[in-house]
Parts: structure tokens; C-alpha cells; sequence
């Protein structure tokens, strides 16, 4: 099972969230940023590599907020949700064609990648509360 990251990023009442653009993997969905663990990489390493490389971001990782396993028909995914704050950069698209600012429960009614669900489900409950 592959470990990926996603970063959970939250200004105020929103988080941020990309789309996944036209070409790529997951074309049109939507996703909190991140990617595969590589070899000898710990999962905050993992984050901070992948948002400097999708999105131009110095970010600093901080701890798991929940995981959400799913399979897919090419294998099976194990998605960490990290914490993380923005150092520095400006977003720059490259793997996405659209980022935005949104509070949780306008997230849950976008198209989203079918392992982002359960996090962003878990989001609400933390966020509200529940």
C-alpha cells in the first residue's frame, strides 16, 4: 500500500484545496495537496518536498490529523492528513489548474478524490465540533 500526504492548510474558517488539472491523474477532482512518500522519507519530509514542487511552497509540516485508506483500481492508498503552515512562496500551479480558499462544508460539496472524502469528512467533525 502507498503512503501519500495531504496537507491540511488553514487560514481563518478555510482550508486550502487544489484541482487536479486536464492530463493529469485524477483530472477535475479535487484534493488537499501533497503526494507519495519516497524511500527513507518521513511523511512531513513527503509534504514539504511535494508542495514545494506542486504548488512552489515552502510549508512547514506539523503532525497527523487523521488517514483515510482507499483502493483504487491501480492499488491501494493510504492518505495521511498533515497539518502544515505556509512559510513562504506564492502558489504556483503546475499538477493543478485551480486552487481555492474554502470554509469545510463548501469542500464537501466539491468533486472530490474519492480518498479525500473521509478527511474532509473529518474536518468537519473536528471543526464543528462533533
Amino acid at each position: 500500500m502507498k503512503a501519500v500526504t495531504a496537507a491540511i492548510i488553514q487560514s481563518g474558517d478555510s482550508f486550502l484545496i487544489a484541482r487536479r488539472a486536464p492530463g493529469e491523474k485524477f483530472a477535475g477532482f479535487w484534493e488537499f495537496p501533497g503526494g507519495k512518500v519516497e524511500p527513507n522519507e518521513t511523511l512531513q519530509e513527503c509534504l514539504e518536498r511535494e508542495l514545494k514542487e506542486e504548488l512552489g511552497l515552502t510549508v512547514r509540516a506539523g503532525d497527523v490529523i487523521t488517514e483515510s485508506v482507499y483502493h483504487y483500481e491501480h492499488g491501494s492508498i493510504n492518505l495521511v492528513a498533515i497539518s502544515a503552515s505556509i512559510v513562504e512562496g506564492e502558489i504556483r500551479l503546475s499538477v493543478h489548474d485551480e486552487v481555492e480558499w474554502l470554509p469545510i462544508d463548501k469542500i464537501i460539496g466539491l468533486n472530490l478524490a474519492p480518498a479525500d472524502i473521509p478527511i474532509a469528512q473529518r474536518l468537519k467533525d473536528i471543526f464543528y465540533g462533533l
